[in-house]
């Protein structure tokens, strides 16, 4: 029977996909990018689920980043599909149809920054550190830099990867890569909180939004806004729009149908 290095667990609205190797500091093996994506799909096809928080296991580290025990492969094109898988993960964040929140447990380093980023929202513990050590190994953070270029300004991304310094939860509010920071005995209730206030929106609109989000993230300015405006029009066609409209004129909260 193969060996589960990710735990998928569903309480109330919220799916949890946890990191199941702490020994191992939850490294990226080939099992966990695989088995994460199954977690994703398995929470995107849920109805029951509304959101999906991804954590490690432990409280030293969220995920340390890939296995460096396990990059040799079966030969070279093996190891550059298993390596090209990671970043096709990265991108499966922003295709499930749920919002999708990082419980940052512990040190979020390399790959695990790369996952902190591709998750929507993200909490941390007030002891947790966030860098890109890779350089210090001889190598250099290529899949997880495409989603630093989106959430730091140049000189900021290119400080990160080129030093491997670590910064601390704070520094990482500060910049960006997260959204909340809290100590490590608050985390579980503030990452509650947020996927619990997620769970309460329209599942329609979050996923008519985050779709519309990426897509004009990546478009010039002319194009972003024709596309955006036309994506407003497919929202305000829909049965929530409605609803949420006529709610706020009657000052009573929203019944959402998802639709």
């Amino acid at each position: 029977m193969e060996q589960r290095e990710v735990r998928y667990e569903v309480e109330g609205s919220t799916a949890r996909l946890t990191i199941d190797r702490e020994a191992a500091r939850n490294a990226l093996s080939p099992a966990v990018v695989q088995q994460l994506v199954e977690g994703l799909d398995r929470a995107g096809a849920d109805a029951q689920v509304r959101c999906v928080v991804l954590t490690g296991a432990g409280q030293r580290v969220f995920c340390a980043g890939g296995d460096l025990g396990g990059m040799t492969g079966d030969g070279f094109l093996s190891g550059h599909d298993g390596r090209r898988a990671y970043g096709l993960l990265l991108q499966r964040f922003q295709q499930v149809k749920k919002p999708t929140i990082a419980r940052v447990n512990g040190h979020a380093l390399a790959g695990g920054l790369g996952l902190v980023l591709a998750c929507d929202l993200a909490v941390t513990s007030a002891d947790a550190g966030f860098g890109t050590p890779e350089i210090d190994r001889g190598l250099f953070p290529m899949m997880l830099m495409a989603l630093l270029q989106r959430h730091l300004g140049r000189k900021r991304a290119l400080e990160l990867v080129l030093t491997g310094d670590r910064l601390t939860a704070q520094q990482a509010m500060e910049w960006g890569l997260v959204n909340r920071v809290v100590p490590a005995a608050e985390l579980d209730a503030a990452t509650k909180t947020l996927a619990d206030k997620l769970a309460g929106k329209s599942q329609a609109i979050l996923g008519l939004g985050r779709r519309a989000y990426f897509t004009a993230e990546d478009l010039p300015l002319g194009q972003a806004v024709e596309f955006l405006a036309s994506q407003l029009s497919l929202n305000v066609l829909t049965e929530d729009a409605a609803e949420g409209v006529t709610a706020f004129l009657e000052k009573r909260p929203a019944k959402w149908n998802d639709k």
